[in-house]
């Protein structure tokens, strides 16, 4: 038989089984705005750690951490640091957030923003923010999902197609099934996840070189250069990687999802015990790593580093073992797209269409404008997606450096009764200017230092700054808004 007809065969059976799971999951509840969007804040241990893990590990993890550690080497290493430092982050934060969302009913971001600053001008702000740079990181989805089904097809579906057909089934689960149909599918997908990142990680340095250690003796004989830092690049050196580690550690858990999905806990405890088992969950990251650096050797010269961990398997495993492959990163793809498709629509129509244009609007209207708008969301994603050359890395933390401006206002507005609404503002568009206008004329890093990173201390200086200088009668104000803090 054919080996694209198998390998294609197994990627369809297995996407064919996860959109199954999620339409299923939703088939015998009905979807009101909040069990679409928050899942009616019952998800225990289990689920939580599925659908947070479901989120982290994503086309990103099977693709551009490979293909950075294929094209740029030590710089890559960025990534090891901030996952443990950002769970710590996690069990401080999400818990009093989940304890707000439960008290005030909060569903998204920007409901916190609203209820915290009483302000549906700054709430409608954050949602726009949060859409605009979730479109990157979708798109990243999206492009790793369409490289998946073109190298694992061996060229013969391309990608343009694959994404559209692809994305067309993610966003009928959204409709269909809401958070608890993304919940469902990770299950499978985890599963698969790990699965591949452990035995592709440690068994294709074993297949070239006799294993790992002997790996990367080769890789210092022949690339010294390769494993420190800049690696093969000319600007990414310690200031970029310390800067970007802390950029990242803080803003991880300022992605919109992440929010929705704290939300659908159902005790702060749970939270708690997801930061603490979490990083076990880690150890896929290195593992990709070795993939991405045995390929350097062995395949030199790939035109697209974010191929290198697709083409070895290729060049390495049967047909069918590459479909298992490709069906778990389909998964790692659609999985994370679905609830990033989910959040955007749902802030549109619920915090920034209903507030401003239509406050009358009931919560079943809202529902029925974000089912619509997942397609709007999906389209620009795709069309952004297939005419847009930047790498899956360069994708996320482009998104990195937009979220991660609203790290001041949430952790400032749950344990500071001294942060005041016009501070938050100023400094929420004080940070998102200078990140977008650095990466806009290309000017990141800057002095070494990570673009998002010298966007976000103007925002916690303006934001301190401001907050300060407001009359004490508008600090009483701010200490009556309806969020009572820690």
């Amino acid at each position: 038989m054919n080996p694209n007809l198998i390998a294609l065969a197994v990627i369809s059976g297995i996407v064919a089984t996860g959109s199954f799971v999620g339409f299923y999951a939703g088939s015998h509840r009905k979807m009101d705005l909040e069990q679409w969007i928050v899942g009616g804040r019952g998800f225990g241990m289990l689920l939580v750690w599925m659908l947070m893990a479901g989120e982290i590990y994503t086309a990103f993890t099977f693709l551009g951490a490979c293909g950075w550690a294929y094209s740029k080497g030590g710089p890559a290493l960025y990534i090891l640091g901030y996952a443990p430092l950002m769970y710590v982050v996690s069990f401080y934060i999400l818990p009093q957030l989940w304890e707000a969302g439960r008290k005030y009913r909060l569903q998204t971001q920007a409901d916190f923003f609203q209820a915290r600053y009483d302000s549906k001008y700054l709430a409608a702000f954050v949602a726009l923010v949060g859409i605009v740079f979730i479109i990157p990181y979708l798109q990243l989805q999206i492009t790793g999902l369409g490289m998946i089904v073109e190298v694992a097809s061996f060229g013969r579906i391309p990608r343009i197609p694959a994404m559209v057909i692809s994305f067309a089934i993610v966003a009928a689960f959204v409709l269909n099934s809401g958070i608890r149909g993304v919940a469902s599918v990770s299950v499978l997908k985890d599963v698969l996840l790990l699965f591949a990142a452990v035995f592709v990680g440690i068994a294709v340095p074993y297949a070239y070189f006799g294993g790992i250690g002997p790996m990367f003796a080769v890789l210092a004989r022949a690339k010294p250069s390769h494993l420190v830092m800049p690696g093969a690049t000319t600007n990414l050196g310690h200031t970029w990687y310390a800067s970007t580690v802390f950029l990242v550690a803080l803003g991880f858990y300022m992605w919109p999802h992440y929010i929705c999905a704290t939300f659908t806990a159902k005790s702060g405890d749970v939270l708690r015990r997801n930061a603490v088992i979490m990083p076990f969950y880690s150890i896929t990251m290195p593992l990709m790593f070795f993939v991405g650096f045995a390929a350097t050797l062995v395949l030199p010269g790939l035109s697209n580093g974010d191929l290198s961990m697709l083409t070895i398997v290729r060049k390495t495993f049967p047909p069918w073992f590459l479909g298992i492959i490709g069906g778990a990163g389909a998964l790692t793809a659609m999985v994370p797209a679905a609830i990033l498709i989910l959040t955007a629509s749902t802030l549109f129509a619920k915090n920034l269409f209903r507030p401003i244009l239509a406050p009358g609007m009931t919560d079943q209207r809202v529902a029925r404008l974000a089912k619509i708008t997942v397609m709007v969301i999906t389209t620009a994603a795709l069309l952004s997606a297939i005419y847009s050359s930047t790498s899956l890395v360069g994708l996320l933390l482009v998104g990195y450096a937009g979220v991660a401006q609203f790290f001041p206002g949430m952790v400032l507005g749950l344990y500071s009764k001294r942060t005041t609404l016009p501070g938050v503002f100023a400094g929420l568009v004080t940070g998102v200017l200078i990140a977008v206008v650095l990466m806009l004329t290309k000017h990141d890093p800057v002095m070494g230092l990570n673009a998002g990173f010298i966007a976000l201390c103007f925002n916690f200086a303006v934001t301190g700054v401001v907050s300060w200088l407001i009359p004490a009668e508008a600090r009483v104000s701010a200490r009556s808004a309806p969020i009572e803090m820690t």
